[in-house]
C-alpha cells in the first residue's frame, strides 16, 4: 500500500517540482516581480518532497528490498546493480534533491532582490529536478 502512495505521489512531486522550477526560471528571465503566488509555488514543492521522503522512508523499511540487504549484507548489495539501485543510489540520490530543495527555500528567503530568489530557487530546485528525474524507475513507471 506505501509502495503505491509512493509511486503515484512521485507524480504529484514531479508536477509541483517542474512548474516550480519553471515559474522561477519564467519570472528571473522576464524580471517579474516575486510575489506570495511564486512563494506559495515554492513551499508546495518542498512540502510535497517532503511528503513523498516520508513515504519513501516508509516503503523502503517496509520493502523485500530491505529484507534482501538485511540477509545479503551491504557488500553484495553493492556489487549487484539490480539492488543497488533501489537500495543505494535512489534513496540517496532523493535525499540529496530533498537537501537541495530545502536549502533553496531557505536561502531564497533571505535574498533581497526578487531576481535573487527567483535564481535560488531555479538553481537549487532546478538540481534537484534533475537528481530525481535521474533516479526514478522509469521501467516500473513504464511496465506493463
Amino acid at each position: 500500500m506505501t509502495k503505491m502512495i509512493h509511486s503515484y505521489w512521485a507524480y504529484i512531486v514531479l508536477i509541483v517540482l517542474i512548474s516550480a522550477v519553471v515559474n522561477a526560471i519564467i519570472g528571473l528571465t522576464s524580471k517579474k516581480e516575486f510575489k506570495a503566488k511564486d512563494l506559495r509555488i515554492s513551499l508546495f514543492a518542498l512540502i510535497t518532497a517532503h511528503i513523498q521522503l516520508i513515504f519513501g522512508f516508509i516503503a523502503f523499511y517496509t520493502s523485500t528490498y530491505y529484507e534482501t540487504m538485511r540477509t545479503l549484507g551491504m557488500g553484495e548489495v553493492m556489487k549487484n546493480s539490480e539492488l543497488r539501485k533501489p537500495l543505494i543510489e535512489h534513496p540517496l540520490m532523493i535525499i540529496i534533491a530533498i537537501a537541495l530543495i530545502t536549502i533553496g527555500f531557505s536561502k531564497h528567503k533571505k535574498k533581497t532582490t526578487d531576481a535573487a530568489k527567483f535564481k535560488t530557487i531555479a538553481i537549487y530546485y532546478g538540481i534537484a529536478l534533475l537528481l530525481i528525474l535521474a533516479v526514478i524507475p522509469w521501467h516500473l513507471w513504464f511496465s506493463n
